[in-house]
């Protein structure tokens, strides 16, 4: 290579960009056609149909070290069980499956990332109340042992600051149409189908802003847990969610493109995550031992 070519700068390719823009929001106006299908004599069929387009987009925008699942129930070690999870997306390379037959699936919560709900038109608020706090309020535990390069570990270090106690999943609403609105406060994300506009509208739990709030409530969500047991973050992490939103102007109007900016903010809190916890083997061991008793 000439040294004239080899210290030749390289101009951004924004046809190439664009393009990409415009297939996202063809992307979305196909998933919104499909989403809104009719088809009276068969609602049961008709949810989970929409169940499957909804897996088929989060199936395109998380990194392939995860897995959705649909149709779960997410297990912990002290033997609390979720309501039924619509999808679940996990990493399967670390964690096992506590049981898996079929459609049947029990999954342990320090393999969860994300969980989602998914309703049509209307749901309860009562009901969507009790499925997130029940994910919420599920027990990671930390009696785990594994190898890492040169060394034994256990997941409980002691009193050495950890930047990962007690994780809990994302929870991710969607639904179609306003009837919802009420309910999307008891998610960090709700991807709302606008029956007028008939685009995918995004919302962001106003609660959490920050990625250092994010940080806390993806990884220290145990209360129990001593405050110096939590490893800060520093500045490291005062960007907002929001700030990851990708916008274009149309007719001098800037509109967002929904699930380009979607698939940067969630995958950037995949990145907060990162792993699952270290699988507690012997927790779960005494937990079906307790049958004995």
């Amino acid at each position: 290579m000439s040294e004239v070519n080899k210290n030749k700068k390289l101009e951004p390719d924004m046809r190439t960009i664009n393009e990409i823009i415009d297939n996202y929001v063809e992307m979305e106006s196909s998933q919104v056609s499909q989403l809104l299908f009719k088809f009276k004599p068969h609602g049961t069929t008709i949810g989970g149909f929409r169940e499957d387009i909804w897996s088929e987009l989060f199936t395109q925008i998380v990194p392939k070290k995860f897995v959705v699942e649909q149709s779960v129930f997410i297990i912990d070690s002290k033997g609390h069980v979720s309501p039924e999870v619509d999808l679940a997306i996990l990493d399967e390379m670390y964690t096992p499956y506590i049981f898996r037959k079929g459609r049947l699936k029990f999954i342990p919560i320090e393999a969860v990332a994300v969980a989602i709900e998914c309703k049509s038109l209307s749901a309860s608020y009562g009901s969507l109340e009790t499925w997130t706090s029940t994910i919420k309020n599920m027990e990671t535990s930390r009696q785990s042992i594994a190898r890492i390069n040169g060394n034994i570990v256990t997941g409980d270090t002691g009193d050495v600051p950890q930047t990962q106690t007690s994780t809990r999943p994302i929870l991710i609403y969607c639904c179609l149409g306003d009837a919802h609105n009420t309910n999307m406060n008891l998610f960090d994300f709700t991807l709302q189908v606008d029956l007028e506009s008939k685009k995918i509208k995004i919302h962001r739990n106003e609660g959490i802003d920050k990625l250092r709030e994010w940080y806390y409530a993806l990884n220290h969500n145990d209360t129990t847990v001593d405050e110096s047991l939590k490893h800060d973050p520093k500045s490291k992490l005062d960007a907002s969610i929001d700030d990851y939103q990708v916008k274009r102007i149309i007719n001098n109007e800037e509109t967002e493109v929904s699930l380009l900016s979607f698939t940067f903010q969630l995958n950037q809190l995949l990145m907060l995550i990162n792993n699952p916890m270290w699988f507690p083997h012997k927790a779960y061991v005494d937990l079906f031992n307790k049958t004995n008793s």
